[in-house]
């Protein structure tokens, strides 16, 4: 890799990709739909512009040996018709940016979402069907782009797909801080029997195994038309790391519970309630929400492994010390 474009530039992970893309010499483009001074720093060029514009891609994409492919729509509520267009649309103009400028290697960051269907997921692999009652319309669209990709590999474009699973660290704007948010509002309680185990994986693995994909591709191409589950290697009891960093961010555990069946109720009839009136903010429980902190999602790493060469960086006792600190300074800072 030599010359790489990052899409969602400005996002978790793809600020995270880029940064170290760049750290390493490889030259570094993201489009997105801002410039990122801190990457401009660095110097890292930043595009302005809109995946859903093909000839945007089109204009951009020419020149790059490699495109990783992270922006996306991300979320569990929103208009059905914006997942469909960013996710689906913007990741079949990637394809064809890529092919009509003979941008060779495509790496994909999808997510476990595509085959989570409600059911504890034990140790699964790869050959795990895609969901077929996905309930949110992530899920869905993400289904139909990962395919899209997959199927796109070919001689002259090689694609792979990497789902990264619960992604954490020092940088992240979602999942820790609606975590922390709730916990100190004593929103949160635990759903189900709360011995739930999931995968998560800190930051600085998922881009290492991006840029594994992206070498591999680059030369083996034994990755090419594959997916792979990104992980620790270990899954966590989900509310027992949440109390665990909840603890150290000196945040009173989580100890009330709820069954499954009436938190699944509940977002039932909330999700109802919200698109009647369309209320655009996302319902404080879902369907979707109450089955993924219930259930057991955790996957195994082994093509990973074998394929990629792939092993987490960073183990999770290091990360959570490191995200702590990240956040204790933040905190001090505001």
């Amino acid at each position: 890799m030599k010359k790489v474009l990052v899409t969602g530039g400005g996002g978790f992970i793809g600020k995270a990709l880029a940064q170290t893309l760049a750290s390493q010499g490889v030259c570094v483009t993201v489009l997105g739909r801002n410039r990122y001074p801190g990457l401009e720093e660095m110097g890292v060029a930043c595009l302005q512009g809109d995946i859903r514009d093909r000839e945007v891609l089109v204009q951009h994409f020419a020149g790059h040996d490699m495109v990783f492919h992270v922006a996306a729509k991300a979320g569990i509520w929103g208009a059905p018709e914006e997942y469909r267009s960013v996710n689906i649309d913007g990741t079949a103009n990637v394809i064809h940016a890529c092919r009509q400028t003979g941008v060779p290697h495509l790496v994909y960051t999808s997510t476990p979402s595509v085959v989570f269907d409600g059911v504890d997921l034990i140790n699964a692999d790869e050959s795990a069907p895609y969901a077929a009652r996905p309930l949110c319309a992530y899920a869905r669209t993400k289904i139909a782009a990962e395919q899209a990709v997959l199927a796109a590999n070919g001689q002259d474009l090689k694609t792979c797909a990497l789902r990264p699973h619960l992604v954490w660290g020092p940088g992240d704007h979602h999942l820790v801080p609606r975590l922390l948010a709730r916990g100190r509002a004593g929103a949160l309680k635990v759903i189900g029997s709360g011995r739930n185990m999931v995968d998560i994986t800190y930051i600085d693995n998922v881009v290492h195994a991006h840029i594994l994909a992206g070498e591999n591709l680059s030369h083996s191409g034994s990755a090419a038309g594959q997916a792979f589950f990104i992980g620790q290697g270990e899954p966590v009891y989900l509310w027992t790391w949440i109390n665990d960093l909840f603890a150290r961010m000196r945040i009173a555990p989580v100890r009330k519970q709820v069954p499954f069946a009436l938190a699944y109720g509940a977002g039932l009839l909330l999700e109802k309630v919200y698109a009647a009136l369309k209320v655009p903010e996302e319902p404080p429980m879902t369907r979707f929400v109450a089955q993924q902190l219930s259930k057991s999602h955790w996957f195994s790493h082994d093509k990973a492994k074998r394929l990629l060469g792939y092993a987490p960086l960073v183990s999770i006792e290091q990360g959570t010390a490191r995200l702590v600190q990240d956040l204790q300074v933040q905190e001090g800072a505001n």
